[in-house]
């Protein structure tokens, strides 16, 4: 529960008490602040909870004496996230005098004071919360490519389903920035049309016809992003295959030269061949054993020149033997 008050001080915001607090901001409000908002301030009791829904979509109601506003903010990635960006819910209850902010988590609202400047009223404060909403949608974009780009890279070496898993929940994440920018469209687009109801200037109505355009452009953006995440998951998915083929086929030569090594051993093995060099060669234990190992070397790097020249396996070009490479 964390509840901040600020007030328009040469326009910009300033924190203040309570009493003097232009803009309320309610972080996890408890009962007794839910009852207050209802009881005092007369919010609708659905809508109060449906701000602080991560999951609601926005819209743009209208209240007896206040404006009710529930747009989407993206929250913030850690790495416990493991590269799932989530989306929350801010909901805004605009009065003629005050602003009422309620949040499900924690946030830096007011994070940048450039932008939050040469503001006249709480409709300004309102207005520019959206901007900020769609500056860090596009912030998180940008993150998300760069991610894409490192998973892409570490994909080309994968032989598991570990970076493929983690390109499936960026792609995920980006259907949910999808959504979240097209319903923040919806409302800003409602703002438009519902102007003179709000009581908007003409400078704030500017203004919202700038937030239009940068939300289509944000939205334009992640789609084309979704896009390529989607039309490459294909190939991507064949990449992985593919790398896997090749380590198997490896597995395979490595079967298959062992399987030529396994026959004179079984028909004599080490004992039979050490007897008949000790006993017709009349050579020591030491000088039988080591020629067993080069002979048992010899079948095996033979074994691997036959299936290299019959093109059996695809092996790597420097080591394969080929007859117009012969000298």
């Amino acid at each position: 529960m964390l509840r901040q008050c600020f007030k328009i001080v040469d326009g910009r915001l300033q924190e203040c008490p309570q009493e003097e607090g232009q803009i309320h901001v309610y972080v996890k409000p408890d009962e007794a602040e839910q009852r207050h908002l209802i009881d005092t301030l007369k919010l609708d009791e659905h809508t109060l909870m449906s701000s602080l829904d991560p999951d609601e979509l926005a819209r743009l109601e209208f209240e007896p004496k206040h404006t009710v506003a529930i747009f989407k903010r993206p929250r913030y990635y850690t790495a416990a996230d493991h590269f799932l960006f989530k989306v929350s819910s801010v909901g805004a209850f605009l009065f003629k005098d005050k602003l009422i902010v309620t949040l499900s988590e924690e946030m830096a609202l007011f994070d940048s004071a450039k932008a939050y400047t040469r503001m006249q009223s709480p409709t300004d404060v309102f207005l520019r919360m959206i901007y900020r909403s769609i500056y860090h949608f596009l912030e998180h974009l940008r993150v998300i490519h760069t991610l894409s780009d490192e998973v892409e890279l570490s994909i080309n070496d994968a032989s598991d389903n570990t970076s493929l898993l983690n390109l499936f929940t960026l792609e995920k994440s980006l259907v949910y920035f999808l959504s979240a920018i097209q319903s923040n469209g919806m409302l800003i687009g409602r703002l438009k049309t519902a102007q003179s109801r709000v009581g908007f200037t003409n400078e704030q109505i500017e203004f919202v016809e700038d937030l239009q355009i940068e939300n289509n452009q944000c939205f334009s953006e992640s789609k084309i992003y979704s896009d390529i995440l989607s039309g490459m998951m294909d190939a991507r998915v064949s990449i992985v295959s593919n790398n896997l083929n090749v380590l198997m086929k490896r597995l395979a030569i490595l079967t298959v030269i062992f399987g030529a090594l396994n026959i004179p051993a079984s028909m004599g093995g080490m004992s039979e061949f050490s007897r008949y060099v000790v006993d017709e060669l009349k050579v020591g234990p030491g000088i039988a054993y080591l020629l067993f190992t080069l002979g048992m070397g010899l079948l095996g790097w033979l074994s691997y020149r036959v299936l290299a020249f019959f093109r059996v396996f695809s092996v790597d070009p420097a080591l394969t033997w080929h007859p117009r490479r012969r000298k």
